[in-house]
């Protein structure tokens, strides 16, 4: 009986053992000591140098941050061709889209260098290296510090640190904390602002599924769009110019055509955005009913009413589309999060976390007056939250929900200016150009209709589920001299601004007036809300204070009381590395999903003239056909998609998946909803990393587009 209970112990702790070394979003610098030989075991082929080095080129050379890090994406050619997802270059698809040309319905394909088309403001990071400098940073701090003064000192260091690393360089040059500011990195990298837009299917394979297959396994969907960096003659970082040429990267990845099997090891490289994973039960309470409640409440109506616009025209929908993907995204992972977070029991699995915390705590004097005051000092910021409320709500409702305050609230500077109109005269001619130069792309896709429901139901929204203390200070005049009436109300401002309509806020910028601005109601509201959101924001000061402290003391004690577990940091947009395999799941009771895809499904959920499961015809013709060309798998199918068991979050989106020789696999694009609570806890037996199939990448730019001149340019391993 003991040799078989000491046989189960021995299986479960082996079991154990494989799910935790699939946990982890792990700094690529730390590899070589922490995670290497557990990487080696599962499969991978590479050293940790070939993985990340600052001395030779190595992989992590291949890898970007899209955008400040919103996306990842990898260069897979020697002239800097990069691979991301259709989702992460929807911006861009959507704004060189028009009724004559829409690259949304029908995709785009550069067929040379010269009709790859520029995209301002679209930046792409590359990682040059990182050191871990905690020690330089917590040298003067002291526990008798309050947290105030711990801050104050700290961000004193960083900023020389940070001077004295850029020296005269141009790269960009910051310092992150980790595990809630006990630790501390400095990155330097480098930033290309010359992106072009190189090819994109169509948003029906690009997108397809749409909204419904959000979040979702079984998936089919092509999620990949094509971008090239350029950069000045000399390979530094410029802005654009017909003179730039192509960027030589230091390293870019070879392409695997083999596929993957099950158990196959593989690892994904990225920028994830954000987690956090060592949020106690009171942080997972207020998410689930404040913070992703208000986003469901606010981003419905808003959905409704963008759709609603969307389904009236062809430029309507061209116009909204990647507002209305934007929104939701989140809109729908929220709901998800509430689900799972509930079904998997995960404020009891924290609660009991915090008594074993206590307890050990509590065991020793030196470490209850070190740790002691930790979940006391989180579980006090989080007893009155009206305030924290109000602020998720205005920023859902009022801020990101109508765009006219935005938009409105960027003259703001520009009424300061008019205070003193001769002596600033200078500046506010500078100013108003500057806002003129955005007009042009704000108009393209907005329509005031749209924008005006949206701003009568999102600020009645706001009001009906927030105390009247929290109010801008024109919702009293919406209350007294409109009765409450906030469509009445809206349909005033939108008749009394300059903000809803083009040639008026051009004409407006040519001869700038304060009495104008004074006059205009979206203006005024803007600036109301705005205030009444920033002194909200003040007066959380203590408690914030408090919390910061608090996670702080309770991720070090954490540290400390497991001092055998090797602990990763939650994401903070900076370069990670997880790794897994390739693994199927049982999300329920009776269900098993298989770890792969193939274009079988990808017409079985076809609807003619569905926005989100309609065919094209030629895809259809090809996929009859079986025309998979070199594509197939071994099986004569055509692979679409596959899961693994790999750690990630948003920011992820468009990272590399990589095989243990280095080679590419496949796009990260999604997480499955079963594990939606996965930001806040890892699900070890459910969380899956949704990757579309390299080779159904290729088959479209080859195949089904046509596009040999970019097949050409990458490194295909057969």
């Amino acid at each position: 009986m003991m040799r078989k209970l000491n046989l189960m112990l021995l299986i479960t702790i082996l079991m154990v053992g494989s799910a935790v070394a699939k946990e982890g979003m792990w700094l690529p610098s730390l590899i070589h000591k922490l995670n290497i030989k557990t990487m080696q075991d599962m499969g991978c082929e590479l050293s940790a140098e070939d993985i990340y080095s600052i001395n030779q080129s190595s992989l992590k050379d291949a890898i970007v941050a899209l955008d400040r890090g919103s996306c990842t994406a990898e260069v897979i050619s020697e002239d800097g061709l990069l691979l991301t997802n259709h989702h992460c270059g929807f911006g861009e698809i959507q704004q060189h889209s028009s009724v004559e040309h829409d690259y949304l319905q029908d995709g785009f394909w550069a067929r040379s260098k010269d009709e790859e088309l520029p995209n301002p403001g679209k930046t792409v990071t590359f990682l040059i290296s990182v050191e871990d400098v905690t020690d330089k940073v917590l040298a003067d701090v002291t526990d008798e510090m309050s947290e105030s003064e711990r801050n104050n000192k700290i961000d004193q260091v960083i900023r020389e640190l940070e001077r004295e690393a850029k020296g005269d360089t141009h790269y960009e040059v910051y310092i992150r904390d980790f595990f809630k500011a006990n630790q501390f990195f400095l990155f330097v990298t480098e930033t290309f602002k010359d992106v072009r837009l190189v090819g994109a299917p169509p948003q029906a394979l690009g997108k397809f599924g749409g909204d419904t297959d959000n979040w979702m396994w079984p998936r089919h969907t092509n999620d990949f769009s094509m971008f090239r960096v350029y950069c000045a003659p000399d390979g530094t970082p410029a802005e654009y110019s017909e003179d730039n040429v192509p960027y030589q990267p230091k390293y870019h990845l070879p392409i695997s055509l083999k596929g993957v099997k099950e158990n196959d090891f593989a690892m994904v490289f990225g920028y994830p955005g954000s987690t956090n994973r060592y949020k106690t039960s009171w942080g997972i309470d207020y998410t689930m009913k404040v913070t992703n409640t208000a986003r469901i409440v606010v981003r419905e109506k808003k959905l409704d009413i963008i759709a609603d616009y969307m389904a009236t025209s062809q430029k309507a929908k061209i116009q909204y589309a990647s507002k209305h993907a934007r929104s939701a995204n989140y809109y729908k992972n929220a709901i998800g999060q509430n689900e799972a977070l509930t079904k998997l029991g995960i404020i009891a699995q924290k609660q009991e976390l915090e008594e074993q915390f206590t307890e050990w705590a509590n065991a020793n004097a030196e470490r209850k007056a070190k740790y002691g005051e930790a979940l006391p000092l989180i579980e006090e910021s989080y007893q009155d939250v009206e305030a924290e409320k109000a602020m998720e709500y205005a920023a859902e409702a009022l801020l990101r929900g109508p765009e006219i305050f935005m938009f409105a609230y960027r003259a703001n500077q520009l009424a300061d200016l008019l205070e003193k109109p001769d002596e600033n005269k200078e500046k506010i001619e500078a100013f108003a150009a500057r806002l003129e130069g955005t007009v042009e792309g704000y108009f393209k896709d907005y329509d005031a209709a749209t924008d005006e429901k949206i701003a009568a139901a999102l600020m009645k929204i706001y009001a009906e589920n927030n105390s009247s203390k929290y109010y801008p200070a024109f919702f009293s005049e919406i209350q007294n001299k409109y009765k409450g009436d906030y469509k009445k109300y809206t349909s005033k401002m939108f008749q009394k601004t300059i903000f809803d309509n083009k040639e008026e806020l051009t004409a407006f910028l040519a001869n700038p007036s304060l009495k104008t601005l004074k006059k205009d109601m979206a203006f005024q509201a803007a600036v109301d809300i705005f205030d009444m959101y920033r002194s909200t924001s003040m007066g959380l000061r203590g408690g914030n204070e408090k919390l910061l402290k608090g996670r702080r003391l309770f991720v070090a004690g954490l540290m400390e009381m497991q001092p055998d577990k090797k602990f990763y940091p939650d994401a903070n947009s900076t370069m990670r590395l997880t790794y897994g395999t390739v693994m199927p799941y049982d999300p329920r009771d009776g269900v098993t999903y298989k770890y792969y895809t193939t274009t079988d499904g990808y017409l079985e959920k076809e609807i003619p003239g569905d926005y989100e499961f309609d065919v094209p015809k030629r895809m259809k013709e090809l996929l009859l056909d079986e025309n998979f060309g070199e594509y197939a798998d071994a099986d004569g199918k055509l692979h679409t998609c596959f899961i693994t068991d790999n750690d990630i979050t948003g920011g992820n989106s468009g990272s590399p998946v990589i095989n243990g020789k280095g080679e590419l696999i496949g796009i990260a694009f999604d997480g499955n909803w079963e594990a939606m609570s996965g930001d806040l806890d890892f699900e070890e037996n459910l969380q899956r990393c949704i990757n579309v199939d390299i080779r159904f990448v290729l088959w479209v730019v080859d195949v089904y587009a046509g596009a040999q001149n970019l097949i050409d340019e990458m490194t295909i391993i057969r």
